[in-house]
């Protein structure tokens, strides 16, 4: 029996130049025979799940995953049952529902301090980098922060919203660097935590709230990273809030991964293991989301920096990995690398990109003019 899912997989995986228990980085070495039987039945999650039990290897993952994406592998296999019941389950139920607001913080960012502090850069900024000009991790978040303050426009004395702020990278660099005055929120009680001692004596609040409960106005918005946590059925309420909360002359960057296609669906290993109701938005949805609240003034699309971004990120947890590492056990251990290393192929594969989206609301006279 197993000689058949085995012959079916080969089949599959041959069209994307992969070989079983070949010599080449991206090729799978198959370490329990029962693999084949396991990934023909279910795909995506237990083909990720075999991988943290250790039933098969591959040198470079995030090769693997790239040459999966490039060949259109998913529109040459049919669809099977469990993905239509995916699809179905989120037609019914709302991911990002208020009541599963702090899901994400508790079941990712909560995770510990300690291990985010070992895999990002100085200022623990969890988004793309820019690399552009930038030699290492820490100058690409630099130049990321920079950027963002940049395309605002930011001055002195002018006040933030930053949706979803992390540990407050931003909101301490807008105030150290600009001068600003920051209002951050997170759903993440580690953050907030961590966030308000890092931005200690600066004006910075942070406060572990959800998007919906915001009120007051801003000269300008940020978010970076979170709005790939609304879900699309909340996209427009999202775009709503935040139009009420910006000043008629402020703009609103959004810092999102986007798709190349719209989905409704969440990506099951990833849903159930690293992103809780996690969902990645496309321009169609964007576009119809901000219909009526905001005019579109510039669109960035830098995405293959997030394939150098989680590489860094992948080669600090790894050698960082020995000061951590009795707060975790060896399954943790191959699920985040497979998370890293999976969605750098993502991204290098072009399967998804990172945009930053400028919003006025109601256009700039004479033009907006892009910074890059």
């Amino acid at each position: 029996m197993f000689n058949n899912y085995k012959k079916i997989v080969e089949e599959i995986l041959a069209k994307a130049n992969i070989k079983i228990n070949g010599k080449r980085p991206w090729d799978l070495k198959v370490n329990d025979e029962r693999l084949y039987q396991r990934i023909f039945r279910g795909g995506v999650l237990p083909a990720g799940e075999a991988y943290m039990d250790g039933w098969w290897d591959c040198k470079k993952i995030d090769e693997l995953v790239y040459r999966l994406l490039r060949s259109n592998l998913i529109k040459k296999v049919n669809i099977n049952s469990k993905l239509l019941s995916a699809v179905i389950t989120s037609r019914i139920f709302n991911f990002g529902a208020k009541s599963k607001a702090f899901e994400i913080g508790k079941r990712h960012y909560d995770l510990g301090n300690d291990l985010f502090e070992s895999m990002l850069d100085k200022r623990l900024v969890y988004t793309c980098g820019y690399w552009k000009k930038a030699k290492n991790l820490d100058q690409a978040q630099e130049a990321k922060l920079d950027l963002i303050c940049k395309k605002i426009g930011l001055k002195r004395g002018q006040k933030i919203l930053d949706i979803g702020c992390g540990w407050g990278s931003f909101a301490k660099f807008a105030a150290e660097k600009y001068g600003a005055k920051v209002v951050g929120i997170t759903v993440s009680k580690e953050q907030v935590e961590l966030g308000k001692k890092l931005c200690k004596g600066l004006p910075v609040k942070i406060h572990l709230q959800d998007y919906r409960d915001v009120n007051g106005k801003f000269d300008h918005i940020v978010s970076l990273g979170m709005f790939e946590h609304v879900g699309y059925k909340n996209y427009r309420t999202y775009m709503q809030i935040a139009a009420r909360c910006l000043k008629d002359n402020g703009l609103f960057l959004l810092h999102t991964i986007g798709g190349n296609s719209s989905v409704t669906q969440i990506n099951a290993w990833i849903e159930k293991y690293i992103f809780p109701n996690g969902m990645i938005p496309s321009l169609k949805q964007i576009g119809e989301a901000v219909e009526g609240f905001f005019v579109l003034e510039d669109l960035h699309n830098f995405g293959t920096d997030y394939d150098q971004t989680l590489m860094a990120w992948y080669n600090n947890f790894v050698n960082n990995w020995h000061k951590i590492k009795n707060n975790y056990d060896e399954r943790f251990y191959r699920m985040w690398k497979l998370y890293l290393l999976g969605c750098a192929g993502s991204f290098r594969a072009r399967n998804i990109h990172l945009w930053q989206i400028v919003f006025s609301k109601n256009g700039i006279k004479n033009g907006y003019q892009s910074i890059r």
